[in-house]
């Protein structure tokens, strides 16, 4: 059977009962992150076409060219970001690692770590995505809107107070979440659906009872010295926040079936025991079945479920604020149809306005749903809170 153009929107659907406030500025392409084998800036010197690296400034570019010129165009008001002020970033990290930061900048070009690079522009573009984030979260915080997205590169949930990881300079996210706590919010919950542990976040968080990240993520465990975080379940938090840094590790291969159970068994009844003021949502479309960056299979129906089941949880537990961080997401086109069946299941479109244009990958959902079960046995047993769970 003929499939149906890719090129169209579909029909046309109930209106979103919502608009998505975008946050975004043009400044933060201005972060060069150049070319060689895949992330690692080598040139081997024999081969004549290097790739871009991953994290480079078209897979954003599309990312906003499918808000203003795609069929949810009319459900979105545009802001303009601004840049985060030094003092600012001390909230989630020390004033030694943004000094290190700013000694980078003025060297002009330095590898952080493996992949991450700070090039002329690079600080400009990472103090914008922080600031943006933070003004997503404060026209929350001021009663102007329910739903904000903060359109932003470089990337954040793998910076940590003191370190730079996986292309992350400033953990955007973690700065926005500290500004609602500072603004009076009592529980934050953060779920990471990046195809990568959001380790950063969670570290930033780790002692702490008021903030409950819960990352979905492949089972990749550590990488080297700059990501010590394995991402298991046994990484709950300490201290206070003993049970609030809930780990999704799922096995390679985990489509929109696998997805879709572990939101319903896991990361809603740990939300709804939890009882969040307010949700953020870190997003990464590095999860789906094409991705470059990730062994994953999701496809832009497992993105729209997630968003349902999102803004269900918001609407129950926190008045509907959600705020939207953007992370991966390396596939340079179908990255840019994720991060829009994303949003449509945030505004509650009844029907798909787009068609999915590639995915056709079966999903063998039998060890996923095997690994989720596991991890809820676990929980029960060892969390406090969950212990009704």
């Amino acid at each position: 059977m003929e499939s149906p153009s890719t090129s169209s929107p579909l029909p046309e659907s109930a209106p979103p009962r919502d608009v998505i406030h975008v946050f975004w500025h043009e400044g933060m392409l201005d972060h060069d992150t150049g070319s060689g084998v895949f992330d690692t800036g080598f040139d081997p010197g024999f081969l004549e076409v290097l790739d871009k690296h991953p994290e480079n400034a078209d897979r954003v570019r599309n990312m906003v060219s499918i808000l203003r010129k795609g069929p949810l165009a009319p459900f979105i008001s545009w802001h303009s970001g601004r840049l985060a002020h030094h003092s600012e970033l001390h909230s989630f990290h020390t004033p030694e690692y943004i000094e290190e930061l700013v000694q980078a900048n003025v060297a002009g070009h330095k590898e952080l770590c493996v992949g991450t690079f700070m090039n002329p522009g690079s600080w400009g573009a990472a103090l914008l995505a922080a600031g943006t984030t933070l003004s997503a979260m404060k026209h929350i915080l001021d009663g102007n809107a329910n739903l904000t997205y903060a359109l932003v590169r470089p990337p954040g949930h793998h910076a940590q107070p003191s370190r730079a990881d996986g292309y992350c300079f400033l953990n955007n996210a973690g700065l926005a979440v500290q500004l609602a706590l500072d603004s009076g919010c009592r529980k934050i919950a953060v779920i990471d659906i990046d195809v990568h542990y959001g380790n950063g976040t969670a570290e930033g968080f780790y002692h702490s009872g008021n903030v409950l990240t819960i990352s979905l993520h492949m089972n990749h465990a550590s990488w080297g010295p700059s990501h010590p975080q394995d991402g298991s379940i046994h990484e709950l938090g300490e201290g206070s926040g003993f049970g609030y840094n809930l780990n999704i590790p799922l096995p390679n291969g985990t489509g929109d079936e696998g997805y879709g159970y572990a939101m319903t068994e896991l990361v809603v009844p740990a939300i709804q025991k939890f009882e969040p003021n307010l949700i953020v949502l870190v997003v990464g479309q590095d999860s789906s079945a094409f991705d470059p960056n990730g062994r994953q299979c999701l496809t832009m129906a497992g993105y729209r479920k997630i968003g349902e089941v999102v803004r269900m949880l918001s609407e129950r537990h926190s008045r509907g604020r959600i705020l939207i961080v953007q992370e991966g997401g390396y596939h340079v086109t179908y990255s840019a149809y994720c991060l829009h069946a994303t949003l449509e299941g945030v505004l509650g479109v009844q029907t798909p306005l787009l068609y999915d244009p590639i995915a056709y990958y079966p999903e063998d959902k039998a060890f996923s749903f095997k690994v989720v079960d596991a991890i809820k046995r676990y929980w029960k047993e060892c969390i406090p809170f969950l212990n009704q769970f």
